[in-house]
């Protein structure tokens, strides 16, 4: 299979390994439709910055009510905030594990799961995305 922005898989030590376009990978990762429409909704505006982090953090989470809707926004939760720290921490980068899971790769190593994060903050509001942005960005 050869997916432009996976490139063409090749085998390195027993494993698939996917070469990956960064810009295309944060490009599809940093859609997040359904969050940026209820954010607009709300009156606020996404510009994949650590502000909107905040004001993401102070939106009434109408969501919760919407069973359906809930782990789909989640999942543009985790993105999101995942796209603002590859956008704007020096050395963050996306990655994706080999299950498919898009995690975020900082300078120092350290893996952050984003979109676990996201289903945390939109089912219970705990941690705010704007808290655990600050404790990424010091690492």
């Amino acid at each position: 299979m050869n997916i432009p922005f996976l490139g063409s898989r090749r085998k390195k030590s027993g494993e698939t390994v996917f070469p990956v376009d960064p810009e295309a990978v944060a490009g599809l990762l940093s859609e997040c439709e359904l969050l940026r429409a209820q954010a607009a909704l709300a009156g606020v505006r996404l510009d994949d910055s650590a502000a909107s982090l905040e004001a993401l953090d102070q939106l009434l989470p109408r969501w919760r009510d919407d069973e359906e809707s809930l782990p789909w926004l989640a999942n543009d939760a985790g993105l999101y905030l995942g796209t603002v720290i590859v956008r704007t921490v020096p050395g963050a980068a996306w990655e994706i594990w080999p299950d498919g899971q898009p995690v975020v790769r900082l300078a120092s190593g350290r893996q952050f799961d984003v979109v676990e994060s996201g289903r945390g903050w939109a089912s219970s509001g705990v941690p705010q995305l704007s808290q655990l942005y600050a404790e990424v960005a010091e690492d």
